[in-house]
């Protein structure tokens, strides 16, 4: 065990994972170092997630799994969303756990861990601040998280939307915008170290500046952004709040080269008495309206949904109007969850009436659904040439699915790609990773591409910008 090694675990989104990797940057600047091996750590984290039932189960096995091998001298933290909402829930649940750190005091990692490397606790430490303060005090850490050439900036945290089955307000506070001057240096340093892309995120990027008293919050932040660092190749958008996408933001994204055309807006439901009772925005014909004009604008627009199945009260005619709803639209990507019941949050009166299996039963349906239209927009890009980001090597078994053999494969993405949620291009060989190469498609999965590069065209950021 080395007395200055920390061993890490993040779970959840990538919201959670920028957190995780600020926390380790204040460790590290401490002069602490990360190792992958728990046993070889002085200190053990779990950055855990507490969104839905699945995630909190997922955070509670990780820290029992490293509570049972703690070894005398080191101290386990829990921390994170399901820690702020349950702490001493968790504590009970997990016996062995030293100190208790919520999401809202991410910053305070090095000030709890020296607290109890300093002498034994007979209880847990808890550092559980009631005031939503993310945001106001970041310790001087980047809030960004490096994956590959890939980087993701949190722009913003917490929420102020009334949705019914939503336990993140509860959770993170209110919405806090970070300043614009410490993202653009955020996005410089960013650029200098050679990523390619950038992924803006935060629990509605719409809202972003609402609190600093910005109109068109998002979209001047992107102008900025297109302006200092148009060395980027993709900057991308994720997690927009339907009714917010304005046409100043759609009207940067079309006409800025490296916004690529790609946007995340989780719209929950169809039915619009389903979103009154979730609380969530109900207006359908604006929904039809901003996609078109989306689609007008950016006619290679790649756009991503989610939607939740088996909310208290949904009946089979208002599921039936979901299934319509995403028959006719043809999202490029989508995400469904299966309701998850959320004690405190405004959903709580309604219970969980519709039993698992029906549930079980819609998710399926939705999801073969949305496989077919996958498919055959998928389909649709084979024979054209997209610039994919590299991102690794692997192999696939030759089963008659695709076009590749069992040779080695370059792994990648497109710009109709996010990460970690979305496919992957299969390309036939190996590349660098954290290239960017053009890549004539030819074969289609469900979910993913295949294809090879395509050495007649220059290596550029999005086939919008490429010569026909």
């Amino acid at each position: 065990m080395k007395t200055k090694a920390f061993h890490l675990v993040s779970l959840g989104c990538a919201k959670n994972t920028v957190d995780s990797d600020s926390m380790a940057q204040l460790l590290i600047n401490d002069g602490y170092h990360l190792t992958e091996t728990p046993a070889q750590a002085k200190v053990l984290i779990v950055n855990t997630c507490g969104f839905i039932g699945p995630a909190r189960e997922e955070s509670l096995r990780v820290l029992q799994e490293l509570a049972a091998e703690k070894r005398p001298g080191q101290i386990l933290v829990a921390a994170g969303c399901l820690t702020q909402r349950y702490g001493s829930e968790v504590v009970k649940q997990v016996p062995g756990i030293d100190g208790i750190l919520g999401t809202r005091r991410w910053m305070d990692i090095v000030d709890l861990v020296q607290r109890l490397r300093k002498g034994k606790h007979p209880e847990p430490v808890y550092h559980l601040p009631d005031a939503p303060t993310v945001g106001s005090d970041e310790a001087g850490a980047l809030r960004v998280s490096i994956q590959g050439a890939s980087a993701y900036i949190k722009i913003a945290d917490g929420c102020r939307r009334p949705c019914a089955f939503c336990a993140i307000p509860l959770i993170k506070g209110t919405a806090v915008s970070r300043p614009v001057n410490v993202i653009l240096d955020e996005a410089r340093t960013l650029r200098d170290m050679g990523m390619h892309e950038i992924i803006l995120i935060a629990q509605d990027t719409t809202d972003y500046g609402h609190d600093l008293g910005m109109k068109d919050g998002l979209a001047q932040l992107l102008e900025q952004l297109a302006k200092v660092v148009p060395e980027v190749d993709w900057l991308r958008i994720l997690y927009a709040y339907p009714g917010y996408v304005t046409d100043r933001l759609i009207d940067v994204m079309a006409s800025t080269p490296n916004i690529v055309p790609y946007l995340d807006m989780p719209l929950q439901h169809a039915h619009p008495e389903m979103l009154r009772r979730m609380r969530r925005p109900a207006n359908i014909d604006w929904v039809y309206k901003t996609l078109e004009k989306m689609r007008r604008a950016m006619p290679d627009l790649a756009l991503r949904t989610t939607f939740i199945v088996g909310y208290p009260g949904e009946t089979e005619q208002e599921f039936q109007v979901l299934l319509d709803f995403v028959r006719e639209v043809q999202f490029d990507r989508l995400g469904a969850f299966q309701f998850s019941f959320e004690p405190g949050t405004t959903s709580e009166p309604l219970g969980d009436p519709i039993p698992a299996d029906v549930k079980q039963e819609r998710w399926q349906r939705l999801m073969e659904l949305q496989q077919g239209i996958s498919l055959q927009k998928n389909q649709s890009l084979v024979g054209k040439t997209l610039s994919v980001l590299v991102e690794g090597q692997g192999r696939v078994e030759n089963n008659g699915a695709a076009s590749v053999s069992p040779e080695k494969l370059t792994l990648g993405r497109s710009y109709r790609d996010a990460p970690e949620i979305d496919g992957m291009v299969l390309i036939e060989g190996e590349l660098p990773v954290g290239e960017m190469v053009p890549v004539r498609i030819t074969g289609a999965m469900a979910y993913d591409l295949t294809g090879v590069v395509d050495t007649a065209r220059t290596v550029i950021s999005l086939d919008r910008r490429q010569a026909p």
